[in-house]
């Protein structure tokens, strides 16, 4: 009798790079149902896939013992054994996908002892030497059909595109408990608002969300502001010293599924290219992405493209991570364009 697959995807991070490619683990288990699915990830984003009944296991990546070279030495060994020991078979995993394309993902890929390993086409830090870079139908495509492509080199077929991400009752609970000690009343809707970003020229000018809100405020709509971390917290502040009335936040309150939930409750999700904006769409909450750096096409919210709003820049889709020119990218969107296109989605729902 043949034995089931066992196929690790190395998937580590950012939080929407790892929502990109949940679609994946449905594609491999509508595919295989029987195989043997492992994922790793780093532990920022390890709670997108906890409750997924497609992963049979997760395998949490430190990435911070890694950094020097006693780290690399010290923990490499236990990473292996246990990535080897996730695969069950005493031959290992037949596939894995690296879907990271960097060293440390390639590292973890050549750990598996994979008969076959398979990455996207656009692999960097030498990782192609380990994996074989996946040029497929969706080349030049949305990444999310990029990343499918790995999975159809494997012989995947994909139906549908389908984001797995499962919220238990208690987050949805614990969302609503936060929403209710925040202010949020029933029957009006909720505009959620994500003014952090990973890259600097990702982020909208916090004057130009306080000015949204205002507006939204008037419209008898309610923003809710969210994200977590420094930055993120700063830029609330930032965004409370300039308005007429104070948002709503829930800037570092909720976890990454209770932010989910609150998601699930809004109207309508608006941000630059980042987690929660791609969040709402996986979770068919409708969005509307600020972008400049980056292009719809490939990184937008996935099935929401037509929502996006660009900077315009002759520069843009740069994909540079700060501008050397010196230009605040996104302050080139208005607060009109961004009310409108607010308004016009909330329209459509």
């Amino acid at each position: 009798m043949k034995k089931p697959l066992s196929i690790l995807v190395v998937k580590l991070s950012a939080i929407g790079d790892v929502i990109h490619a949940l679609p994946v683990s449905y594609a491999i288990k509508e595919t295989y149902p029987d195989a043997r699915l492992v994922w790793a990830v780093e532990p920022t984003a390890r709670p997108l896939l906890e409750g997924n009944p497609l992963v049979d296991e997760i395998i949490t990546f430190e990435k911070k013992k890694f950094k020097s070279l006693g780290g690399f030495l010290k923990e490499f060994s236990p990473l292996r054994r246990r990535i080897r020991a996730a695969a069950v078979k005493p031959e290992g995993f037949d596939y894995a996908l690296d879907l990271q394309g960097l060293f440390k993902s390639a590292a973890i890929a050549w750990a598996s002892g994979a008969k076959k390993c398979y990455g996207s086409e656009y692999m960097r830090e030498l990782s192609d030497r380990v994996s074989t870079p996946v040029v497929g139908p969706n080349a030049n495509g949305h990444i999310v059909e990029r990343y499918l492509d790995v999975a159809r080199a494997i012989g995947c077929r994909v139906d549908e595109v389908v984001f797995p991400l499962t919220v238990s009752e208690r987050e949805e609970w614990s969302a609503m408990e936060l929403l209710r000690r925040a202010g949020a009343g029933e029957g009006k809707p909720l505009a959620i608002l994500a003014a952090g970003a990973n890259w600097p020229n990702k982020r909208w000018p916090a004057k130009k969300y306080a000015r949204l809100s205002d507006r939204l405020f008037e419209a008898g709509i309610i923003p809710v502001f969210v994200g977590g971390g420094a930055v993120d917290e700063n830029l609330r502040e930032e965004i409370n010293s300039c308005v007429a009335i104070p948002p709503l936040s829930l800037v570092n309150q909720t976890s990454l599924k209770e932010l989910a939930a609150v998601i699930r409750k809004g109207s309508v999700v608006l941000g630059g290219d980042t987690g929660p904006v791609h969040l709402a769409a996986a979770l068919k909450t409708p969005a509307v992405m600020l972008m400049g750096p980056t292009a719809p096409e490939r990184s937008g919210p996935y099935g929401m493209e037509k929502d996006c709003l660009l900077a315009g820049h002759p520069c843009a889709n740069c994909r540079k991570r700060a501008c050397p020119k010196g230009i605040d990218c996104l302050d080139a969107i208005s607060v009109d364009q961004a009310y409108d296109k607010l308004m016009e989605v909330l329209g459509r729902t």
